[in-house]
């Protein structure tokens, strides 16, 4: 991670509320860094057990993947994680519910509407565009539940139907092409089709939690941690403000930060642990936004519509959650190969993508009725590198390494947190809270003696 100007005290980025200011101790027992949905479950368990912990983040803002932007449209989006993965076993419901953050019952994301290039999809080819995802799905879990570890390209069959469809969903869910995924990482996802969006966005949910849990948490913003001693007692951790020290650390940064030598550690890593940070890369899934002066669409609230050109195979698909919670938008999700090329080239070229897929669908009249718009860029920036985790094919057993420094921390010191580190939740923003949590506890027992 590049020095920045200096470590702030109180969050400086928009849309993150004012914390409760609590001096920032000179020797906190557990210093975590990275102050997104990991970080900030971690800090936020330790402070209620009454430790003194302090959390640093390398950006100016806290939530990292999981960011709500309410300024750029007037209206709530989720510029990251936005659906309640899982919600019946997601504890972050149980917040939502808790804090009144209403969200959609929802049980799974199929298409209301699919537009081929030149017309809309009928009743039957909506059906059968949406088996063959589930079919491409069940190919690539039962390769992996066989105990498989190889690409899901492996096990696709390039001449099903609707593979292009087939392939960008699987691309969306992992942010990696077929090529780049793990089989039997893929059938270690524990998924039971709930997909609830929230609507005053899941970003603005993890901030209220962690505000709520502890308010008087100690977040430094603006403050990238650039080395971890951890060669003699406790851990030191090189700042722009200096040497910070502590007895225990939560890193729980994105495995490319690691990986590309943005936080290192003295000693080195062990090969073990330096390799699953290496093999757990970030892929990519990037967004699109549109803001209309009027509902342009006509369709009911939160509608998923995928398009496809299925004339052009070089027309990567596109599909865009319209109307979200009633508001005129256009929220268009991009993934893998091309979303990465899309931001290489800039907003003006995402732009383009996402409005010639929605002028085909719904006429090129909509285009004077655009009046904000918005991208992602998420797989450039350094301080996050990518969207979520997904392992390479051969690599899906590397996983367990970063969860095992909860009952063994490195150098009895280090343990790691994040969704990279959830065993079955991986890429979600509850499984990033689940293994902070649990990264907590173990701290607290090492704390403890226990």
């Amino acid at each position: 991670m590049a020095a920045r100007r200096s470590c702030a005290s109180t969050p400086s980025a928009r849309n993150n509320p004012p914390a409760k200011k609590r001096p920032v101790s000179a020797n906190p027992e557990v210093i975590v860094v990275g102050a997104g949905a990991a970080g900030l479950a971690a800090g936020a368990r330790l402070r209620q057990s009454g430790v003194d912990v302090l959390v640093v983040e390398a950006a100016a803002r806290t939530g990292g993947r999981a960011f709500t932007d309410t300024d750029t449209f007037g209206v709530a989006w989720d510029r990251g994680c936005h659906w309640l993965h899982s919600a019946s076993v997601n504890p972050l419901r149980a917040a939502a519910d808790e804090l009144g953050f209403a969200y959609m019952v929802r049980g799974n994301r199929q298409a209301r509407a699919t537009y081929l290039g030149d017309r809309w999809a009928n009743e039957a080819e909506r059906e059968a565009i949406w088996q063959a995802i589930q079919h491409g799905y069940a190919v690539v879990h039962k390769a992996g539940e066989e105990g498989r570890d190889v690409a899901a390209s492996a096990v696709l069959d390039p001449a099903a139907p609707w593979i292009r469809l087939v392939r960008h969903w699987l691309t969306l869910l992992s942010a990696a092409e077929p090529e780049r995924l793990s089989a039997l990482d893929y059938a270690a996802y524990s998924d039971t089709g709930e997909n609830c969006p929230v609507e005053k966005g899941y970003g603005a949910l993890i901030q209220a939690l962690a505000a709520r849990r502890a308010p008087d948490l100690a977040v430094v913003t603006d403050c990238p941690v650039a080395r971890i001693d951890w060669s003699g007692e406790g851990v030191a951790l090189e700042t722009p403000r200096g040497t910070l020290k502590a007895r225990l650390a939560i890193v729980a940064v994105p495995t490319t930060v690691i990986a590309r030598g943005g936080l290192t550690f003295a000693p080195h890593l062990p090969a073990e642990l330096a390799e699953a940070f290496e093999t757990l890369p970030l892929g990519t899934a990037e967004k699109v936004a549109f803001l209309f002066d009027r509902d342009v669409f006509g369709v009911a609230p939160t509608t998923y519509v995928d398009t496809i050109d299925v004339a052009n195979p070089d027309r990567r698909p596109i599909n865009f959650v319209v109307n979200p919670f009633g508001a005129p938008m256009a929220v268009g999700q991009l993934g893998g190969d091309n979303a990465a090329r899309l931001v290489a080239a800039g907003p003006a070229a995402m732009r383009d993508f996402g409005l010639a897929a929605l002028k085909d669908a719904f006429g090129a009249d909509i285009e004077k009725h655009v009046v904000g718009l918005a991208t992602t860029g998420w797989v450039a920036d350094p301080l996050i590198g990518g969207a979520y985790s997904c392992a390479l094919p051969g690599f899906a057993h590397v996983r367990a390494r970063l969860s095992a420094t909860h009952a063994a921390p490195l150098g009895g010191r280090i343990l790691f947190a994040g969704e990279a580190v959830s065993a079955h939740a991986y890429s979600t923003a509850h499984g990033a809270h689940e293994t902070g949590l649990a990264a907590a506890e173990a701290a607290l027992a090492q704390l403890r003696g226990r």
